[in-house]
């Protein structure tokens, strides 16, 4: 990162979480590249900033000039090659170890030698996609919740390899963004998904076994251990299909039991009820992703 600054940031993704990113990127202050495999998509990802940040001016929430500021550092490309002028790289697309340990070996041969290259992989190794690279030192784990805009939690993950120098760099980039970084070991789940899917995968069991109903198990643990939505209202928002793969990572990875996905999250995952992002979960959603039933 040469001076330690990031002048230059970049992101590989512009789905839900790379526009997330980006957005909070440019806000403060960066400028950022970002990437998707079509310019088309990734202009479009642009446009859909400028809209979210054009509703916080709307709503009295932000600044005109500085909405307008956020935007114009915004630059969309289709070239990877561009990467060749960022300070730091975060990656988010999706979670497919053949796609990201490709990706970082394109990142490895364009950036400069010593810029930190971050994944923001919930669940998969940072130790293997180091090794895909020439510098696993400057790999590490940048793990946003979403919506990026709104949580404040970044999870740095450590793999092996990953020098004390990255670790810092990475936490110094995440208090730049607005965010509140929590440092985890590379192991299966990291910190957040160890701990948050098993208990989804018991609240299904709960419900697969009948020991309550849907509502009955969210409102327990809405009101009565004042989570802000319910094990099962969460696993809908995060998708069935991402639940069931980090609980097979998880299961794969320490070969315990306890974190054996539940037979309804399969079968449901079977079913294409991935939740609210097909409109049917455990719940059921509107065009629009209002809750409906």
């Amino acid at each position: 990162m040469g001076n330690g600054t990031v002048a230059t940031l970049g992101v590989v993704g512009s789905g839900q979480m790379g526009r997330g990113i980006a957005q909070v990127g440019a806000q403060a202050g960066c400028q950022v590249l970002m990437h998707d495999r079509e310019d088309g998509i990734v202009r479009g990802a642009v446009d859909g900033i400028a809209g979210l940040l054009k509703r916080q001016v709307e709503k009295g929430k932000l600044a005109k000039a500085d909405a307008d500021a956020a935007v114009a550092r915004l630059r969309p490309t289709a070239d990877l090659g561009r990467f060749a002028d960022c300070d730091f790289v975060v990656e988010a697309v999706n979670e497919s170890f053949p796609l990201k340990t490709g990706i970082f070996g394109d990142l490895d041969r364009i950036c400069r030698p010593g810029v930190i290259l971050a994944s923001n992989t919930s669940s998969l190794p940072i130790t293997r996609i180091a090794a895909a690279t020439r510098r696993p030192e400057q790999v590490i784990g940048m793990h946003f919740m979403n919506p990026v805009p709104v949580m404040a939690l970044v999870e740095i993950v450590a793999g092996q390899a990953t020098a004390r120098a990255t670790i810092d760099a990475t936490r110094a980039l995440a208090l730049k963004l607005g965010k509140t970084p929590v440092v985890a070991q590379d192991y299966p789940g990291f910190i957040s998904n160890r701990v948050l899917m098993p208990m989804i995968n018991e609240a299904i069991f709960a419900l697969y076994e009948g020991v309550g109903t849907r509502d009955d198990i969210d409102t327990v643990m809405t009101l009565g251990m004042r989570h802000p939505m319910g094990p099962l209202t969460l696993a809908d928002f995060i998708g069935l299909d991402t639940c069931l793969a980090i609980l097979e990572i998880l299961h794969d990875g320490f070969g315990d039991p306890k974190y054996r996905p539940c037979p309804l999250l399969r079968r449901m995952v079977d079913a294409g009820h991935l939740g609210k992002k097909t409109g049917r979960g455990f719940y059921e959603y509107g065009p629009t992703g209002e809750r409906c039933g």
